[in-house]
């Protein structure tokens, strides 16, 4: 292996396995590679979720190949990696599963070390052992193997197999076919013709450790048709042995809440992880696509001479914030302008916050700000009219949100008589990652995507403008709340509600629909 030092020039490749799929199986090393690389050289075989880890602005290059279909050929990849490094750029060739499982990563290391390019290698989680996990199939048990042997079921250019089944049933072990649908009836007529017993237990599993797996179990002799008969695709695997047995009792992947359910969630990146996270935790397959991504508006002086003159009001003054990241950005901006809080707070008068909802709420409560008014029911609407019952008289309200906020919450305030000042702090942009759009698009045409949910106006019309001219009305959106549902339903989507503007709300609502219990 070269020795990268300070008087090299190249840059560096790190080839990496990205798993069979599930993003929860991505190595942490592979992780953080996806967001320090230069450029991203991916397969066809990265799942959307995994996809949708790729921050937006990162380089990337597809170099997808299929069984029988490769329009970027191997060469041209291995060249690819060598004039990327060249530039000085460090390199992540991310692959389905392991690089070195029939993932000819050997080939592309030959290539770099011949070019004198420095390399590493990160292993992946390997679809040999992860996918019939997934289907509660262990491939090696004290009571019926003590052994498993992978094999490529992908046959030669002459439609041969380059396989010696009478070794392979000999060993009495668990055999498992990479890249085999479409060799099937070779294999299992070869380990037959082997002297395999035909009823040993046998496995396709379409799909592995994502959302939309399937698995056939059979023998060895009845397994073809009843993969037929299911009409199992690619990718899958073949598993033949007696632990394929075991499925009908171990299986677990499909029996979590959310098991085989999969979302697609649309809010802005700094915002998704909560949701994602605890969906995930009920076994549902998240594709996280931001609709939208938030701008702060800076510099901003329009904060600050609002902030000037909310310092120098007397009597009850109220700060209110309509999102967590209107909080993030407003003590963000605050920073930036030098403003001590003790200058802000210190002030005259005396200051209460109002937060739309209880996210928003601990947002404040980070910094320290504990709210004096927090609606029943979070919603703008809500926010006006209960703030203009409680705030005494003549209260000065300055309210820090977006740049286009919810009109509703404007008219009880100034209809009281208070003193408003409405300042934007940020602004929505419309922005969707374009390694998604057309996979996403393919998916919810094809009814492989359960739910998507929505939490603002903003993000339904950022998606809708995604997707361009496609048929949406078979979509099924999940709304925090009813303004949101009203933007979704004009573009024809079946519309669902949370009976609260919350994350819990959501994913009780998700849980509510979907459920496998």
């Amino acid at each position: 292996m070269l020795k990268q030092n300070t008087e090299y020039k190249t840059g560096k490749v790190w080839l990496a396995g990205a798993g069979p799929g599930d993003e929860g199986l991505l190595t942490l090393k592979t992780a953080e590679l996806m967001e320090t690389a230069d450029v991203i050289v991916y397969d066809a075989l990265i799942s959307p979720e995994i996809l949708s880890r790729i921050p937006t602005e990162k380089e990337t290059i597809y170099v997808g190949k299929h069984s029988g279909n490769h329009p970027v050929p191997q060469e041209e990849i291995n060249q690819i990696l060598v004039q990327e490094a060249k530039k000085g750029k460090s390199v992540l060739r991310l692959k389905g599963g392991d690089p070195f499982v029939f993932g000819r990563g050997g080939e592309e290391l030959e290539l770099l070390l011949k070019e004198e390019i420095p390399f590493e290698v990160v292993p992946g989680i390997t679809s040999s052992v992860a996918v019939p996990a997934y289907a509660g199939i262990p491939v090696t048990h004290r009571d019926y193997t003590s052994s498993f042997h992978v094999i490529t079921g992908h046959a030669r250019k002459d439609g041969k197999l380059s396989i010696d089944f009478d070794s392979l049933v000999k060993l009495n072990g668990t055999l498992v076919f990479l890249m085999s649908v479409a060799s099937m009836e070779k294999i299992l007529q070869g380990l037959l013709d082997a002297g395999m017993d035909p009823e040993t237990p046998a496995a396709v599993l379409e799909r592995g450790t994502t959302a939309k797996q399937r698995r056939v179990t059979a023998t060895v002799r009845t397994l073809k048709e009843k993969s037929d008969q299911a009409g199992i695709g690619t990718p899958a695997i073949i598993v033949v042995g007696k632990v394929c047995a075991l499925a009908e009792e171990l299986h677990w992947a499909e029996d979590r809440i959310l098991g085989g359910r999969r979302f697609l969630l649309t809010r802005p990146r700094q915002n998704i992880s909560s949701l994602a996270g605890r969906l995930r935790s009920l076994g549902a397959q998240v594709i996280e696509m931001p609709a939208i991504r938030t701008e702060p508006v800076s510099p901003n002086p329009i904060l600050e001479k609002a902030l000037e003159r909310f310092q120098e009001r007397e009597g009850e003054k109220w700060l209110v914030f309509t999102s967590p990241v209107g909080v993030s950005v407003f003590f963000e901006q605050l920073v930036e302008m030098k403003m001590d809080l003790r200058n802000l707070f210190g002030g005259a008068g005396r200051i209460k916050a109002a937060a739309i909802g209880s996210a928003t709420a601990a947002a404040l409560a980070g910094h320290g700000i504990f709210a004096d008014l927090v609606p029943q029911t979070y919603n703008a609407g809500n926010l006006g009219k209960e703030l203009a019952e409680k705030a005494a008289a003549g209260s000065h309200i300055l309210i820090a949100r977006a740049e286009q906020g919810s009109e509703e919450l404007l008219p009880p305030l100034t209809g009281a008589g208070f003193t408003v000042e409405d300042i934007p702090l940020y602004r929505t942009v419309c922005e969707v990652n374009p390694l998604l759009k057309d996979q996403i698009r393919e998916m919810l045409e094809n009814g492989e995507i359960d739910g998507v949910t929505f939490t603002s106006g903003s993000t339904v019309r950022g998606f809708t403008q995604a997707m361009g001219e496609m048929d949406l009305s078979n979509v099924s959106a999940v709304c925090i709340g009813e303004q949101t549902a009203r933007e979704a339903e004009k573009y024809g989507m079946r519309i669902e509600i949370a009976r609260e503007a919350s994350m819990d709300a959501m994913v009780e609502k998700l849980a509510e629909l979907y459920s496998n219990v």
